[in-house]
C-alpha cells in the first residue's frame, strides 16, 4: 500500500514561546514534527513493514519544515515532498496545497495528526479529505487493512466508535494509537541519501486560489500571573476577608 502522511512542522512543547509585535517568535527556537502527526507516521510505517509499499511525508512551510521531513526520514519514510512557502497560509490555502500534492501520487491511504498543538484547529486534514473526495475518519485509536477496506476505531470523546472505510481514505490519528520510534543513528544516515522534492505554491495552485481568504491580526502572550495573597487570622476572619475580596476586587459575587 502506497501511504502518504501529512506532517506539521512546530515549536517543540519545551520551548520558551515569545510574542513580538503581534507575532510568535519563530527564529532560533526548536521545531519538531506535531506529537499528533507522529502517530499519523507510525501507523503508516507499521502498515508498510506488515504488507510492503511506501511511506511518502508531505509538508508545507520554510527551511525548517525541511528540516522536520528529512527526521521523518530518519523514522523510516521512503520520499518526502515539500511544498516551499512563505509565510503561514491559511487552513484553506494550506488544504488546497496538499490536496493538490496528493493528486500527484498514486497514494491510497493519506494519514495526518487528529490536530497541532500549535493552532488546534482541525481543520487541514478533513478540508484535504473533502477535497479528494475521499471518506474520512478522525481520533483513530486503532486500525487494521482487511480486503481493500479499513477497519477502524475512533475515539468519540471518552466512548469509542468502529468504522470500516473503503479505500482510498484519509484518517487522523489520536493520542493513544501507538508509541512512535525514535530515528536511530542508521536511518539517520540513510535519511541523507532519500529523495526529497520540492514544490512551489505556483506549480500546485493558480491566480486566487493561492489567495488566503482568511487573515491573522496578531497574537498576545497571557498576562503575567500575579503574586498568589496569604490570607491570615481565623478561618472565620479568613472566609470573610476571601469573600470581600471576591466582591470588591475579583468582582465575581454580588452584594446582597
Amino acid at each position: 500500500m502506497n501511504i502518504a502522511v501529512l506532517i506539521k512542522s512546530v515549536i517543540a512543547t519545551d520551548e520558551p514561546i515569545s510574542v513580538r509585535n503581534g507575532k510568535i517568535e519563530n527564529s532560533g527556537v526548536k521545531k519538531v514534527i506535531n506529537p499528533y502527526d507522529e502517530y499519523g507516521l507510525e501507523a503508516a510505517l507499521r502498515m508498510k513493514e506488515a504488507d510492503g509499499g511506501t511511506v511518502t511525508v508531505l509538508s508545507a512551510g520554510d527551511e525548517k519544515t525541511a528540516e522536520t521531513l528529512r527526521v521523518a526520514l530518519a523514522m523510516g519514510a521512503d520520499e518526502a515532498v515539500w511544498i516551499r512557502t512563505v509565510g503561514e497560509p491559511d487552513e484553506r490555502v494550506l488544504s488546497l496545497l496538499l490536496a493538490q500534492a496528493i493528486r500527484q501520487g498514486e497514494y491510497e491511504l493519506v494519514w495526518a495528526g487528529h490536530l497541532s498543538v500549535d493552532n488546534g484547529a482541525g481543520q487541514v486534514a478533513i478540508r484535504v479529505a473533502e477535497l479528494l473526495g475521499w471518506p474520512h475518519a478522525g481520533a483513530i485509536v486503532d486500525c487494521r487493512a482487511e480486503g481493500g477496506a479499513l477497519h477502524v476505531i475512533r475515539d468519540a470523546e471518552g466512548d469509542s466508535e468502529s468504522w470500516e472505510l473503503a479505500l482510498p481514505a484519509l484518517l487522523t490519528a489520536q493520542q493513544g494509537l501507538n508509541e512512535p520510534r525514535y530515528p536511530a543513528l542508521a536511518g539517520i544516515m540513510k535519511a541523507k541519501r532519500k529523495p526529497l522534492a520540492e514544490l512551489t505554491p505556483k506549480e500546485l495552485l493558480a491566480g486566487e486560489e493561492a489567495s488566503a481568504r482568511t487573515e491573522r491580526v496578531g497574537c498576545e502572550a497571557p498576562p503575567d500571573r500575579p503574586e498568589g495573597r496569604k490570607l491570615g487570622g481565623t478561618v472565620k476572619e479568613q472566609a470573610a476577608e476571601l469573600i470581600a475580596l471576591l466582591r470588591n476586587e475579583a468582582q465575581v459575587l454580588k452584594a446582597r
